[in-house]
């Protein structure tokens, strides 16, 4: 029984660490400072579809899109590796994502670097919030965005103010990862606080 507790808690312990460093008051600047630290190492935009390792899989690091900022951002703040957990998800609820791309199944190499599919995920985890006002958004919040073209876009809040009284985001919008003062330049189309895995 002993060893049965032992092992039980020794399997235990990684995540409840995983969990406990991301629910932790300073989770939001832990998940800013990974994703700023992907600026001048990201510096190209790709959205080419590349065959991944799973899980943790990602594309070249001096290449990617906005998703890959998020999901690098997580990685590197807490461990938390969203290409497993929403190709998990979708594989259990696949008819709950959007089928816009016409698979019939989940695909972990392109799944969690989409963004609809990524808010789906936010969603069904209970972690969207309203997005009409961004004077409520927060550092570590994620927001979607419809770019020209019905493109969808994703950034990270951070805690420094732009020009126009908005927050700066870290995003991958068409250079590489920046710091930019785009938060208000596009239509919002959600806002999600994902603070656990």
């Amino acid at each position: 029984m002993r060893r049965r507790l032992f092992l039980f808690t020794a399997l235990l312990l990684p995540i409840a660490g995983r969990i406990a460093r991301a629910e932790a008051p300073d989770w939001p600047r832990q998940l800013v400072a990974a994703a700023e630290a992907q600026i001048g190492v990201t510096v190209t935009y790709d959205p080419a579809y590349a065959r991944l390792a799973y899980p943790g899989g990602d594309v070249p690091r001096d290449r990617g899109v906005c998703t890959d900022v998020v999901i690098r951002a997580y990685r590197d703040a807490f461990g938390i590796d969203l290409q497993r957990l929403l190709h998990e998800d979708m594989r259990a609820n696949f008819s709950r994502y959007p089928r816009s791309w016409g698979l019939s199944r989940p695909d972990p190499n392109i799944d969690h670097r989409r963004v609809p599919n990524l808010q789906a995920f936010f969603r069904r985890r209970g972690r969207a919030l309203p997005a009409e006002s961004p004077a409520a958004f927060a550092e570590g919040d994620l927001v979607t965005q419809m770019l020209p073209g019905n493109l969808p876009h994703i950034a990270i809040v951070t805690g420094r103010m732009g020009a126009g009284g908005a927050p700066l985001v870290i995003h991958n919008i068409g250079g590489g990862a920046r710091l930019e003062d785009r938060l208000l330049d596009f239509p919002l189309t959600g806002r999600y606080r994902f603070i656990t895995g």
